[in-house]
């Protein structure tokens, strides 16, 4: 399991970087009303986070922010397992405020409050971290006063709003839901990687494992794998929403990557997207699917499809992006 073992190191790399950031700069200048600079490079999330500790994104999470006409639906970007809403959408994040979205962007269920392990999202139960979620649209709808949101998740933020949508309450009040990395299809190597990391977490905090209830010679499904199952079946996808996965070959989680590309059934509208059957020179992984020029474009196409542009064919490297 190389592959998912060098996977694990991008999360863990992560977590490391910031429980080790220390002699923290100023805090970022405050957007302005201009446009928002766009950095093409997953890792560019990680300075932000030491910069601004617990912060967001300029661009988001502004509760005063009322759609527009051409974009009459807010955009919630929910990130992957051991990321938060800083260092998963350094780049998607200024993207979309560009064009003029409402951006909104949680950190949920990170293992504890303080900085910097709350930073590092998705580490609870997944039934918590759907139920965060789920608080967090309520919030975002109330003070938008829209009817729907569109989602854009990332690897765990693909299967998270989908518990929400079926069993929370979410039903009917999502238009379009954007994935990047997803695993439709099975209980992935990632949920491994997770736990390692949540493991990770533990030990150099000292908090006590978290462990499911069981009994002795009983052989329960592990939380996890139960809520999986539940978001998976008999489909993850619901009629009125307009599906986009967006895949890569050399995705080193999603093992292999076709867990991500899931037609639907009769009434609903999925699109499944491999990044490599448009362009040979896109080498993105599971990171850098989040952080590049092409994969831009394709989330914009998919959340207004009646403006679609171009998307540029051009070498994107593996983690980074460009």
């Amino acid at each position: 399991m190389l592959r998912r073992s060098s996977a694990v190191m991008v999360f863990i790399a992560v977590a490391m970087a910031l429980s080790t950031a220390g002699g923290l700069a100023a805090p970022a200048t405050p957007p302005s009303a201009e446009r928002l600079p766009v950095t093409y490079d997953f890792l560019a999330g990680l300075d932000t986070e030491a910069r601004t500790p617990g912060g967001s994104l300029p661009g988001t999470n502004d509760f005063g922010c009322r759609p527009s006409a051409d974009h009459p639906r807010p955009v919630v970007l929910l990130h992957g397992g051991g990321l938060g809403r800083q260092t998963n959408w350094a780049t998607l994040a200024p993207v979309l405020a560009n064009e003029g979205y409402c951006v909104f962007a949680p950190t949920y269920c990170p293992l504890s409050t303080a900085w910097p392990v709350s930073a590092a999202g998705g580490l609870g139960y997944k039934q918590d971290c759907a139920w965060e979620v789920k608080l967090f649209m309520d919030r975002v709808l109330d003070a938008t006063g829209a009817p729907q949101v569109d989602i854009v998740g990332h690897s765990l933020g693909t299967e998270i709003p989908t518990y929400w949508m079926k069993y929370l309450g979410g039903r009917g009040l999502v238009a379009h839901y954007v994935s990047l990395a997803p695993y439709w299809q099975t209980e992935p190597d990632y949920d491994d990687a997770r736990s390692e990391l949540v493991a990770l977490a533990q030990r150099r905090l000292g908090i006590p494992p978290l462990t499911p209830q069981s009994c002795d010679g009983c052989d329960f499904p592990t939380p996890d794998i139960v809520f999986n199952r539940a978001v998976r079946e008999p489909t993850p996808y619901l009629p009125g929403v307009e599906y986009t996965n967006i895949t890569t070959r050399y995705d080193e989680f999603i093992i292999p990557y076709s867990n991500g590309l899931l037609d639907g059934p009769p009434g609903t509208s999925v699109a499944n997207i491999v990044v490599q059957d448009s362009c040979s020179l896109d080498n993105s992984d599971h990171a850098s699917i989040v952080a590049n020029r092409r994969s831009a474009a394709m989330v914009l196409n998919a959340l207004d499809p009646a403006n679609a542009r171009p998307v540029p064919c051009l070498y994107i490297p593996p983690i980074t992006g460009a």
